[in-house]
């Protein structure tokens, strides 16, 4: 067996492994490096986020809408049908 990498996250004392289910033979030397980052989802990075949370709270505060009016109350009842 040729040396593999994965990358993943741990959660709850388990190793996930970006959807895959990693199957380790017993008694293999492995090494295992924890990365001082969170894990995040593939295809993206920290600025990413960061960016479209800046481009979501940019855009609520720039929303100049009334609020609604309150409805009027209505008072249901049950029938039997």
């Amino acid at each position: 067996m040729q040396a593999q990498a994965y990358e993943g996250y741990f959660e709850n004392g388990r190793f996930f492994a970006a959807g895959k289910t990693i199957q380790i033979p017993e008694k293999r030397r492995v090494y295992i490096t924890v990365l001082d980052e969170p894990a995040l989802e593939a295809g993206t990075s920290v600025n990413e986020h960061a960016e479209a949370w800046r481009d979501f709270l940019s855009g609520i505060s720039n929303i100049s809408d009334e609020p609604l009016k309150e409805f009027e109350r209505v008072k249901f009842r049950e029938v039997d049908i």
